[in-house]
């Protein structure tokens, strides 16, 4: 994968909260932080899903620069990775509840 594709500003962002969900990839960088970073508060989450949203949407310029890349592709792969970890689909219930 491609540094730029993988490394942009706004998606490290993304993926430091990301990291902090379940089934979020762990952050390990030479340029993160010295110390632990603290527990960010859940309210992130549901922001972080609306600002990918937007910057993957028709109107987005970003998206528009990216799909006119060859990482074009592999960027957008990673912000629905992302978006999957903050927002995980809900499971379907196998079992039914009842007979019916």
């Amino acid at each position: 994968m491609s540094r730029s594709a993988q490394a942009t500003g706004p998606t490290k962002s993304f993926r430091l909260i990301a990291a902090q969900c379940p089934g979020g990839e762990p952050i390990s960088t030479s340029y993160g932080p010295d110390e632990v970073l603290p527990i960010f508060a859940d309210d992130l989450q549901p922001l972080a899903v609306e600002a990918l949203d937007r910057v993957v949407s028709e109107a987005s310029e970003l998206a528009e620069l990216w799909d006119e890349t060859p990482d074009g592709p592999r960027w957008r792969q990673i912000i629905g990775g992302l978006r999957a970890v903050l927002a995980p689909e809900p499971k379907l219930q196998e079992d039914s509840l009842f007979d019916l």
